[in-house]
């Protein structure tokens, strides 16, 4: 694989530039360097860090994890017999301290904590000080209500304030808490409350979604109904859409009844490094969802490292994490990291095209916000709406754009780099999961010359490697098996009540090495490219081919807004590839069309990357963390019964697909 040697300039691409020079841009072979300046003011500007950091790595860490307060310092940094790992034996400290009461002590409490805006336009903005406080008051009232050290506390809330005062109360008192996603169903509640074992659950009335309240109490209630989730004594419930809700007494208590009238003050309990801080639940796609267990020091650490170095975090930066605090992303880079690193941050309770497409960019442009981190798939959704909502606003306090979720294709990269961060933003595209607690693999942005579609290399202090089938690193040049040879700070500690899972899951297929499920390869600079999760690599003819590469050769048409892609069995080639494909407006779908579309695959990649199918749809199935649902592709393209769709965000999506997909085998 070749690189240009001419790296991009933000000259490249003027603003209003065509779908070809878009499209040149986001080639492979082409780099875009740190912007002029940007190195000389980076917060990691050192080339040599990495280095340094691969020859020590302890060393590495445990000079980081000084920058937290501790009660009392650890007698060891690292403790590793695989898959169990120990940070920080022997530190005391407290996250809801280094998160609040160290800023509030240093001089800094009128900072403002966070910006926060509701989806029908409400505004309110609290400050460190404030934080602290209600905080304070939630934790007495946790206490009061029996909760204490250990005990856990399961959190179902929108995106309003309640949610992460209710988390730091939590981790001040020693409670483990574990939230729940305010989309989830009842069932899917229930099963999360008792696998966990959760004494008390935190809710709200309801929600706002697309202008209409959403229920969340009525799901609780339905959740813990008839003993059904016996662990559960109290539930606390704050206001946020006034609708009547049933209260039961002796169980229901409401919010603004008990919080807001106790002490502005609580001590802290003192944690001990390797406490458990959290349990986050992964979806569980296709069997019971994982209970990933975070603890204390070794969680934060990660979460504030890497929230500093990776988006270049600046005292005066107004920082939004564009996510929902039900997920890993929203709990280490909406609450944690940012609150350690005393960062101003905004939170917002509702949907990008609610009521218009340019709510985003209106938030940008009131706020001032500078460093932005969202998902391709909300990228890929403002591509289809048009550049012309962001072109109605100011962005020009943007000075860092972030990518999660899943790996970007390179046309959404530029396009978002182009339109959004006016060519002269950083675009750093990571790689983390829930299981790693922290970003492991990004561009450094003062020193990583990057590259659309590309997530750079491992952070320092990170050993990653990609391996074949036997556990031998592949050549540059090369795909095969994402691995993490050591430990991290931030990795999970296990699943809650299931150590032979735990092993299984992430440590048999390359024994003493963690396995995250995801293909990748790496170029002949060392860049790594993710290729999305191994059963989304398909052997077409004994050629491993990645969803992710042909999905960027269908959404690089000018056309295109949105494409899947996903492997059938076929008698001839073992795999045959299935595409389903959303067009733009103004593009009506046709046969010749799929015929054009299959040809500018097989232009991009190669003969052997044409669909044999290839669906339109006016939406795909995604879970309500807006990640593609491909294994229900999968069964569609290969006329299955469906599977658990219960983590969709529209279930009927699936059946307009396969009806359209059934038609189509029909008329064949």
């Amino acid at each position: 694989m070749t690189h240009r040697d001419d790296p991009i300039t933000p000259g490249d691409a003027p603003r209003g530039a065509s779908q070809d020079a878009i499209e040149a841009l986001s080639r492979e072979d082409r780099t875009f360097p740190p912007p002029p300046g940007f190195a000389d003011q980076a917060n990691v500007r050192d080339p040599d860090v990495y280095e340094r950091a691969a020859a020590d790595p302890e060393g590495y860490w445990a000079k980081a994890a000084r920058s937290l307060d501790w009660y009392r310092p650890w007698d060891t940094v690292l403790s590793w017999d695989p898959p169990n790992a120990r940070w920080f034996d022997g530190g005391q400290l407290n996250v809801s301290v280094n998160c609040l009461d160290r800023h509030v002590a240093s001089g800094h409490g009128d900072k403002v904590a966070y910006y926060w805006e509701g989806e029908p336009g409400d505004r309110t903005r609290i400050t460190y000080a404030e934080l602290l406080a209600e905080v304070c008051r939630c934790a007495n009232a946790l206490r009061g209500l029996g909760v204490g050290r250990g005990d856990k506390v399961a959190v179902y809330m929108p995106m309003i304030l309640e949610m992460p005062i209710a988390m730091l109360a939590c981790t001040r008192i020693g409670a483990v808490h574990t939230v729940v996603f305010g989309g989830f169903s009842a069932e899917s509640l229930r099963d999360r409350i008792n696998d966990a074992g959760a004494k008390l659950v935190v809710t709200a009335d309801g929600g706002y979604r697309r202008g209409k309240p959403s229920a969340l109490k009525v799901n609780v209630d339905d959740a813990i109904a008839d003993g059904q989730a016996p662990s559960v004594e109290r539930v606390l419930v704050a206001r946020r859409t006034g609708q009547d809700v049933t209260m039961v007494e002796g169980r229901d208590i409401w919010w603004d009844e008990v919080v807001p009238r106790q002490a502005p003050e609580c001590e802290p309990e003192r944690m001990e490094s390797e406490d458990p801080l959290y349990l986050l639940y992964t979806s569980g796609t296709t069997a019971k969802p994982k209970g990933i267990v975070h603890t204390t020091a070794g969680y934060l650490l990660g979460a504030a490292h890497t929230h500093r170095t990776v988006f270049d975090i600046k005292d005066d930066d107004v920082y939004w994490c564009a996510a929902d605090i039900g997920w890993v992303t929203g709990h280490s880079y909406i609450l944690y990291g940012p609150l350690a690193n005393r960062t101003t941050g905004v939170m917002y309770e509702g949907t990008p095209d609610f009521p218009a497409p340019d709510r985003w960019w209106d938030i940008v442009e009131r706020y001032r916000v500078s460093v932005l981190y969202t998902a391709p798939t909300a990228i890929r959704a403002h591509m289809k709406w048009g550049p012309q909502h962001a072109a109605g606003h100011d962005l020009s306090s943007l000075r860092l754009l972030g990518s999660v979720g899943e790996p970007i294709n390179p046309e959404a990269w530029v396009w978002y780099h182009h339109h959004i961060g006016g060519d002269r933003c950083p675009v750093v595209d990571t790689w983390w999961q829930t299981e790693t607690g922290a970003i492991m693999i990004a561009p450094l942005p003062g020193l990583t010359t990057t590259k659309p579609g590309s997530a750079s290399r491992p952070l320092p202090g990170i050993e990653a490697d990609i391996v074949d089938g036997d556990g031998n690193p592949v050549p540059p040049g090369s795909g095969g098996y994402l691995v993490v040879k050591g430990p991290w700070p931030a990795m999970l500690r296990g699943i809650h009540g299931d150590p032979e899972r735990f092993q299984k899951t992430y440590w048999d297929r390359f024994p003493g090495t963690y396995f995250p499920g995801d293909g990748a390869r790496r170029d002949e600079d060392g860049d790594y490219w993710l290729m999305g999760r191994v059963d989304d690599v398909m052997n077409i003819s004994g050629h491993r081919l990645s969803t992710t590469e042909i999905e960027s050769a269908l959404v690089s048409h000018q056309s295109v807004a949105e494409a899947a892609v996903v492997g059938t069995p076929d008698d001839l080639t073992g795999e045959a590839i299935a595409a389903f494909v959303i067009l733009k407006l103004g593009t009506e779908p046709s046969v010749a069309f799929g015929d054009e579309l299959r040809q500018h695959v097989a232009a991009k990649i190669g003969p052997i990357a044409k669909p044999k199918t290839l669906l339109f749809t006016p939406d795909l199935p995604k879970t309500r963390s807006g990640k593609i649902m491909r294994r229900l592709l999968r069964d569609i393209a290969a006329g299955r019964s469906l599977g658990d769709t219960t983590t969709l965000a529209d279930a009927d999506v699936v059946e307009t697909i396969r009806d359209a997909s059934r038609a189509g085998r029909d008329e064949e």
